[in-house]
């Protein structure tokens, strides 16, 4: 027995070769097949496999082969991708639709030609051929004009002919080769794959594959009850959308997705290659000779001085550095794509469970690595282009129902159930129907679920609770103060408060889940959730028949704050000393930097005081001007004159001690801005 994974190809064909049927197919969840055909194959005959051409680069990627009985595989042939009008330049002759019998041979002058007819047959190369149209003295006719062995130019109508053959061999197969192309072109999805053996006996062969396919679907049904364990009911929704039947063969679903992908196998590839000539091949141009212009001395090495030797070398060095740029600028191309994760194949059969209830499955499961397979005990037949569903799953299964509650826009929770994957099985995602009581309850999503792991399902809406939701913020509140180089950093807290009054109108009691939505920076108080998913935490209450519970959810959010406490007034500075988070010693070293800021802004208010009464005596002075300057026009105004200089002069006298203390009030502020910047420097809390 030897096995061998196919990695060349050869041109296709179109000989016929023995079907071998489908015994094994694995669908998986990321749009694959894993196909086993296997028959048996007389002495030396091939074997053929139909595939769509959108097929190939899969097949050409994972097909392996297996001969039993010592025989050797001696090649792999399928049909080229080249499209029909690219095959068909090949041969010497076109035929058109509904094209006459006369302009094919025409297209063939020069071929010799055997005709027969019931008088004779005669032989002879062709001269032309031609098609005549009915008219009312003659009805439409093909004729032939040939060349006979004697020297004879004779016209034979083509409708008395009863065979034709070309002489020549070559040309008769390439004409039966044409043919083949056209009628291999009929199925233009179709392309066929032929095994060849040199075994000169009876065999048997096996060839797997993978192929796109559909993704296989799951549907479950939820079975509740008044009392007794769930059961849960398994659903495989298979579709066969190949050319070929599933008859009897051995089915099995993988749940998972492995790594896969399409590489272009299939179609041919061609890569651009370099131009290169040798010098030789090139014509060489005349060489006119313009003399020497300093002659080389005796024993003088060549090319010593600057002569033609430098040059030359010169010359062949960087004429070479380009050639080998060239040689080598294809080499950086892209490397071949990573190996796919390899497949799991599972051959074996699994016996039968034992049947739950009159539908009942009949697969059998396992894990295989990472992934998890249904294997269907029994042997499947599928049409092709048809669809089945079949059972896979049916258990006894932990759930219990409650009521969830996620969003804030709705007054009433949804109907939900709590299950717990104790099958021993990974449950495939997929659309689950819920019957409670014997009746329709609704409809749910389910996520894969491995085997011990448990999920939410929300299938109907609860018109028996009604929930209202109130929030409530106390504001914010310094935590922690520190300050450390000049910047003070405060630790503030926010306290949100959302509260749940939940009313239980139906009178049996129930449980809740509320989903209260994890928000970033925010962390929980007092209360401690159920569980807690990625996006919310669950809190589990109980609601006795017909009561109303309140369920409060408090948070807080902590963030920092910092600012350079030069640019913070006293009265802002005095809330942080008044905080009672803070120290004794940070509280002292506070107050030193607010006395300072308080004597600072004292300082600033008496230079602004200062600063109104200079500017009111200058203004004044501007007016006492503009009236000395009007009265200096009129005569006997003298004596107002001179009161007006002993005014400004008194006025000079106020403004040159009022400079003096705001002189002095500067000085002073600068000396405590020097004291508050050390202070602040040294200072650390």
């Amino acid at each position: 027995m030897r096995r061998l994974i196919i990695a060349v190809a050869c041109s296709a064909v179109g000989i016929a070769g023995a079907d071998l049927p489908v015994r094994d197919v694995v669908l998986y969840k990321h749009g694959v097949g894993y196909f086993e055909r296997a028959g048996r194959l007389g002495p030396g005959e091939s074997a053929r496999l139909d595939f769509k051409a959108d097929e190939m680069n899969d097949v050409l990627k994972s097909l392996t082969l297996e001969e039993k009985g010592g025989g050797k595989i001696s090649g792999l042939r399928y049909d080229s991708s080249l499209p029909l009008p690219k095959k068909l330049e090949e041969f010497p002759v076109s035929i058109g639709n509904q094209q006459p019998l006369s302009a094919t041979l025409d297209q063939l002058k020069g071929a010799r030609l055997e005709l027969r007819s019931a008088a004779e047959t005669v032989s002879g190369v062709i001269v032309g051929a031609r098609h005549s149209l009915a008219t009312t003295n003659q009805p439409e006719r093909e004729q032939v004009t040939l060349l006979l062995d004697s020297g004879d130019i004779r016209n034979f109508d083509l409708g008395a002919v009863t065979g034709i053959r070309f002489s020549d061999p070559k040309l008769q197969a390439q004409f039966q080769d044409y043919l083949a192309t056209l009628a291999q072109a009929r199925s233009k999805d179709k392309r066929s794959v032929y095994i060849d053996s040199t075994d000169s006996q009876a065999r048997d062969i096996s060839a797997s594959y993978m192929i796109p396919m559909p993704v296989w679907k799951s549907s479950y049904r939820l079975v509740l009850g008044a009392s007794g364990q769930p059961t849960l009911e398994g659903w495989a929704i298979i579709d066969n959308t190949t050319g070929d039947d599933w008859t009897n063969v051995r089915l099995a679903l993988v749940s998972g997705r492995p790594i896969s992908f399409i590489s272009r196998l299939y179609e041919p590839r061609y890569l651009a290659r370099p131009e290169a000539e040798l010098a030789e091949e090139q014509a060489l141009a005349p060489v006119v000779d313009t003399g020497t212009v300093d002659e080389r001395k005796d024993g003088e090495a060549p090319g010593v001085g600057g002569g033609v030797g430098s040059a030359g070398v010169a010359g062949a060095v960087s004429g070479a550095m380009p050639r080998r740029k060239a040689m080598f600028r294809n080499e950086n191309r892209p490397g071949a794509p990573p190996a796919p994760m390899a497949m799991p194949q599972s051959m074996d059969v699994i016996n039968r469970i034992s049947q739950q209830s009159t539908i009942a499955s009949t697969a059998a499961a396992r894990e295989l690595g990472e992934l998890f397979e249904y294997r269907i005990g029994a042997p499947v037949t599928i049409r092709k282009n048809e669809s089945a569903m079949l059972p896979f799953l049916q258990d006894k299964i932990s759930a219990r129902k409650l009521l969830i509650y996620s969003d804030d826009n709705s007054v009433h929770p949804l109907n939900a159930a709590e299950i717990t994957n104790s099958t021993g099985k990974t449950l495939d995602g997929g659309p689950i129907t819920v019957l409670d009581a014997g009746a329709y309850a609704g409809e749910a999503l389910m996520e894969t679920v491995k085997t011990g792991d448990k999920r939410l399902i929300s299938y109907a809406v609860d018109l028996g609770t009604r929930i209202t939701t109130k929030f409530e913020s106390k504001g914010q509140t310094v935590r922690e103060i520190h300050l450390n180089r000049g910047i003070l950093t405060t630790r503030n807290a926010a306290v949100e408060t959302k509260t749940y009054t939940i009313h239980n109108v139906d009178q049996k009691p129930k449980t809740l889940i509320i989903e209260h939505l994890a928000r970033l920076g925010y962390s929980l108080l007092e209360r401690k959730p159920t569980e807690k998913t990625a996006a919310a935490y669950r809190f589990e209450v109980k609601l006795a028949a017909g009561g109303t519970e309140k369920f409060a959810v408090t948070e807080e959010q902590v963030f920092e704050n910092s600012v350079t406490i030069v640019s913070l007034t006293p009265d802002v500075l005095v809330t942080f000393v008044q905080n009672k988070n803070l120290s004794d010693a940070a509280r002292k070293q506070l107050n030193e930097i607010v006395s300072r800021k308080q004597q600072i802004a004292a300082s600033d208010a008496g230079a602004r005081r200062l600063d109104e009464q200079i500017n009111a005596i200058v203004r004044d002075q501007d007016r006492i001007r503009q009236n000395v300057n009007s009265l200096n026009h009129v005569s006997a105004q003298q004596e107002q004159v001179q009161k007006y200089a002993r005014q400004l002069a008194d006025q000079e006298g106020q403004l040159a001690s009022l400079r003096d203390r705001k002189s002095a009030l500067e000085a002073k502020r600068a000396a405590l801005e020097s004291e508050l910047n050390s202070l602040i420097e040294k200072m650390e809390f």
